[in-house]
C-alpha cells in the first residue's frame, strides 16, 4: 500500500505544481475516500504534510522578495490563536467518535465547495474590489484581515483545507492592488506556521500517521516539481474548471456521505 500513496502523492503534487492549488483541497479527501483513511488522521497527516512542502514555498518567494509580512502577520494574528482554541475543542469530543468523523466529513466537504468558488469566481472577486474601494471593509482593513485569518484557521484546523485557494481568494478581494505574486507568496508563508500548529494539535490529538505522512512526500516533491515545469504547457483556462467540478463532486459526496 506504500507505493500507492506515495503514487498519490506524487499525483497530487503535480495539479499542485500544475494549478498552484493547495494539496488539502485534493489529499485529504483522497486518503477519506480511495484510502479509506479515517477523516481525523487524514487531516491531521495532511496539515503536517503542507506545512513541510510549503516551507520550500517560503524560501522560494523569501529570496525573491513576493511577501507582504504585514499581511502575514494579520492573518497569523487571527489564524494561530484560533487555530489553537478550535484544538482544544475537538479535544474535548471523544477520540474517533461518530460526531468528530461527521463534523470533520461535512466541514471537509463545506471547505472543498468554497473553494471550487474561489477557484471558479476568482477574477470576479478581484474585480467586486476594484470596483467598491470605499467599502466598510477597506476602512477597516486591518481588522478584517484578522477576522478572516480567524476563519481560515478553525477551517484548515478541521479540514485541513482553506490556506491555499481561500486564502489566496481573501486577499486578492481585501487587497485589490497588490500583485498577485505577493499575495500568493504571503498566502503560502502564512500558511506553514497555521498548518505547523494545526498539525502539532492534531498530532498532540494522536491523529498523524507519519509512515503516510512519509509515503506521501517521497511522492510528492518531485511531482511538484515536475508540474512546476509543465504548467506553462497546459492552458490554464481548461485545468481550473476541470479542478473546480472536481472539487463540486467532492465535496458533495462528503457533506451527504
Amino acid at each position: 500500500m506504500d507505493w500507492l500513496y506515495t503514487l498519490s502523492g506524487f499525483a497530487v503534487g503535480a495539479i499542485v505544481g500544475l494549478t498552484g492549488v493547495g494539496g488539502g483541497s485534493l489529499m485529504t479527501p483522497l486518503l477519506v475516500l480511495l484510502f479509506g483513511i479515517h477523516p481525523a488522521t487524514a487531516v491531521g497527516t495532511d496539515l503536517l504534510y503542507a506545512a513541510i512542502t510549503k516551507s520550500g514555498g517560503t524560501v522560494v518567494h523569501g529570496r525573491k522578495g513576493h511577501i507582504d509580512w504585514q499581511i502575514v502577520g494579520r492573518l497569523a494574528a487571527g489564524s494561530i490563536p484560533a487555530a489553537a482554541i478550535t484544538i482544544l475543542v475537538l479535544a474535548q469530543l471523544p477520540k474517533r467518535s461518530a460526531e468528530m468523523t461527521h463534523l470533520i466529513s461535512v466541514s471537509l466537504g463545506v471547505a472543498l465547495l468554497l473553494t471550487a468558488c474561489a477557484i471558479i469566481f476568482r477574477k470576479r472577486i478581484l474585480d467586486y474590489a476594484l470596483r467598491h474601494e470605499n467599502s466598510f471593509v477597506q476602512r477597516h482593513l486591518g481588522p478584517v484581515t484578522v477576522a478572516v485569518g480567524a476563519l481560515l484557521g478553525v477551517l484548515v484546523s478541521i479540514s485541513s483545507v482553506g490556506a491555499g485557494a481561500l486564502g489566496v481568494a481573501a486577499l486578492f478581494f481585501l487587497y485589490p492592488h497588490l500583485p498577485a505574486v505577493r499575495i500568493v507568496g504571503s498566502d503560502v508563508v502564512h500558511a506553514v506556521p497555521l498548518t505547523l500548529v494545526a498539525g502539532v494539535g492534531h498530532w498532540w490529538l494522536g491523529s498523524v500517521d507519519w509512515a503516510l505522512l512519509g509515503a506521501l512526500l517521497l511522492g510528492s516533491l518531485p511531482g511538484i516539481w515536475v508540474g512546476s515545469h509543465i504548467s506553462a504547457k497546459v492552458p490554464d483556462r481548461i485545468l481550473r474548471p476541470i479542478l473546480a467540478s472536481m472539487l463540486v463532486l467532492i465535496g458533495a459526496k462528503l457533506i451527504g456521505s
